[in-house]
């Protein structure tokens, strides 16, 4: 096995997991197998009760883990399925230990930081490196550890110890460190300022791990100087340090490393049994981000939700979309709108924020409703459903947007004025979203329905079954708490809102259609989880589809992309 770590300098966020899962995306294009693990240093045992302003969305795995969104871009550029031990934290490893501890199995001693946790560190990383993530069920070759946060920071001390120790049980042939830093080039002088990066690469030097690569990123291409003056002051060759800086879209950063001979020195490094060149795989790569940079037809989406002065918080929904985009030779041109400014209230309080919102919404092809939690934004997303739905606009929504279509249709074409959901009234006369009933209102952490679960169609007749190849069931990943009524479903169904899909006891609702509607579709499901570059998730690519006019072309096609 040999272990590629990944470590960040200066700041975070500055686009570790990225680069992580570029360098994986060439190792696989070079025929090995890799896996990969990320740490997070924090203390929460998961991911599943941060705001996503913390760290962004929750990622949800087919083992129902729910993980930082680093594993969703693992997931989508190696194309493997990972699980929730591919997520460490340091609440994970200290349970780990301390449960250890309660079972009598360090026998007395003192249980201290080293080298019992960082002990712990090392056993999970070498046990979850063995776990096969492909389709063929085979062991990885290659483990990519990313280390959150930045070097220095008092939370991943101990990580950073246990790595330093790592190194010499791995041995040298089977143990890498790629530091990541910044660049910075303030506007004053125009200068690309090195320091930062030394000042980095000593700290990291000085806790015991010295960099085999040094990953410079900055907002333009970096001069040749500057990589010699890094080369010479952090102790390493010039080709040990490569450039990265800002391009129009992620696929391109595997080239960019590839192009600066980063296969060659992996080979040498860590005497891989590979070619110097890669193969069809990242070709592939590079057509698609060709043709990601040529597109010239734009189609624009509105993604309605509470979340949105941070992109992050729906990472993975801008993906499947823009997936689903390139599929069919579009540019994604994707609106976030606060579903709050939608709503009678901000009229009143500041009415030129309210028709701005408003203009987007209508100026958009397609409208999209994503998941969330809580009660405040879900007026003005019932405005925008509604508006869909009467206008005719291609909507899909997913998890919460699906209840919310149910509630509308409810209210507007059933006349149950006072219809809702109970998460946000529970006294309602007309409860037509309910808790699920193994719901536990006392934990919050882990207690939804979560993971990959089976859905089954219940018609031919459904847009989305042609979609997904005429399947009769699919599988794709679950977050919720909270589910369609299903005693109430009859009165839906005769006035046009089908139910096309349910889980396999017939109980829970999945898939809701609307009959004369160019595509309003709703899904109780996370459908942009299992979105791939070269594998667009079906209810993403049929809005997208319907936006741009073409749903009726494909599906005639037998559901085939036009050249």
């Amino acid at each position: 096995m040999k272990y590629i770590l990944v470590t960040g300098g200066v700041i975070s966020g500055i686009g570790k997991g990225i680069i992580a899962s570029s360098i994986g995306t060439i190792l696989k294009s070079c025929g090995l197998r890799v896996t990969a693990i990320k740490i997070d240093p924090y203390i929460n045992i998961d991911a599943g009760t941060f705001s996503p302003y913390e760290h962004g969305e929750v990622f949800v795995l087919n083992d129902g883990g729910e993980v930082d969104l680093d594993l969703g871009n693992y997931e989508r550029f190696l194309d493997i399925n990972l699980y929730k031990d591919n997520n460490i934290t340091t609440g994970k490893i200290y349970q780990h230990v301390i449960n250890k501890e309660r079972h009598g199995d360090y026998l007395g001693k003192t249980v201290q930081v080293v080298p019992h946790i960082t002990d712990a560190v090392q056993e999970w990383v070498m046990n979850q490196a063995k776990v096969p993530v492909d389709d063929d069920k085979k062991e990885p070759q290659i483990c990519v550890i990313e280390l959150g946060g930045t070097i220095g920071d008092i939370e991943g001390m101990p990580f950073v110890e246990a790595f330093r120790q790592f190194q010499f049980k791995a041995k040298r042939e089977n143990f890498c460190n790629i530091h990541v830093s910044l660049v910075p080039q303030p506007n004053a002088t125009g200068e690309q300022k090195t320091k930062p990066t030394q000042n980095s690469v000593r700290a990291l030097r000085g806790l015991g791990l010295s960099p085999d690569l040094i990953v410079c990123r900055s907002a333009k291409p970096i001069e040749m100087a500057v990589k010699e003056k890094i080369s010479m002051f952090c102790h390493v060759e010039p080709e040990q340090v490569i450039f990265i800086h800002d391009v129009s879209s992620t696929y391109r950063v595997p080239i960019l490393l590839e192009e600066q001979g980063i296969i060659k020195y992996f080979k040498q490094r860590l005497n891989l049994p590979i070619d110097d060149q890669p193969s069809d795989l990242l070709m592939k790569w590079k057509k698609m981000a060709c043709r990601y940079e040529r597109l010239l037809k734009v189609c624009s989406i509105a993604l309605v939700g509470k979340y949105t002065k941070l992109s992050d918080c729906y990472a993975s929904v801008f993906k499947a979309l823009e997936h689903s985009a390139l599929a069919i030779n579009y540019k994604l041109d994707l609106t976030y709108i606060d579903s709050t400014e939608l709503e009678r209230s901000t009229e009143a309080e500041n009415s030129v924020k309210y028709h701005q919102a408003w203009h987007k919404l209508c100026k958009a092809d397609g409208i999209l409703v994503p998941g969330g939690f809580g009660i405040r934004g879900t007026e003005g997303k019932l405005q925008a459903i509604s508006w869909a739905r009467k206008k005719k606009k291609p909507f899909l929504g997913v998890c919460l947007g699906m209840q919310l279509a149910v509630v509308e249709f409810a209210r507007n074409c059933l006349n149950w004025e006072d219809a809702n959901s109970t998460e946000f009234d529970p006294d309602t006369k007309n409860p037509v979203v309910i808790d699920m009933p193994e719901h536990n209102p006392g934990d919050m952490g882990g207690t939804m329905r979560l993971g990959k679960r089976r859905t089954v169609f219940k018609t031919e007749n459904s847009v989305l079954r042609k979609l997904y190849g005429d399947e009769m069931f699919v599988e794709e990943r679950h977050r919720h708490r909270y589910e369609v009524n299903p005693e109430l479903t009859h009165c839906f169904e005769e006035k046009g809102l089908k139910f096309v899909g349910h889980d396999t006891e017939g109980n829970r609702m999945e898939i809701i259609e609307l009959e004369n509607h160019p595509y309003f579709v709703g899904v109780q499901f996370h459908p942009e989880f299992s979105s791939r570059p070269m594998k667009p998730s079906p209810p993403y690519l049929g809005l997208l589809l319907a936006a741009t006019g073409t749903l009726n072309a494909y599906l005639q096609r037998g559901c085939k992309l036009s050249p």
